[in-house]
């Protein structure tokens, strides 16, 4: 006998997505680095931030707008001072950042 779900059960598996809103884009940060280039190890209590992530997706704004040339998947380096967490992963690794707020988009060249 197939059990049949109510549409309140079937909205709960739907896939949830964020998309940015106005001048924004949504960052993957890169994981934290615990050790420095000349392969120091670094304690846990000191952090360095980084700085560097992956566009996951860009508000229709900026996708639009010719004056910014970033697009999804793009690495990027941002100032994370507005940057606002989004607590959809338990790595808590998303930020919502005003696109004045990313100030280099890395290209192969």
């Amino acid at each position: 006998m197939a059990s049949k779900e109510s549409p309140k059960q079937t909205a709960d598996k739907a896939i949830e997505i964020v998309e940015p809103i106005g001048a924004r884009v949504l960052i993957r940060k890169d994981e934290d680095r615990k050790q420095t280039k000349s392969g120091i190890h670094l304690p846990d209590k000191i952090e360095i931030p980084t700085l560097t992530g992956r566009i996951v997706a860009v508000s229709a704004q900026v996708e639009h707008d010719e004056d910014y040339p970033i697009r999804q998947y793009d690495r990027v380096l941002f100032n994370p001072k507005d940057a606002i967490p989004v607590d959809f992963e338990g790595d808590n690794r998303l930020f919502v950042v005003p696109v004045e707020n990313v100030v280099a988009v890395f290209r192969k060249g």
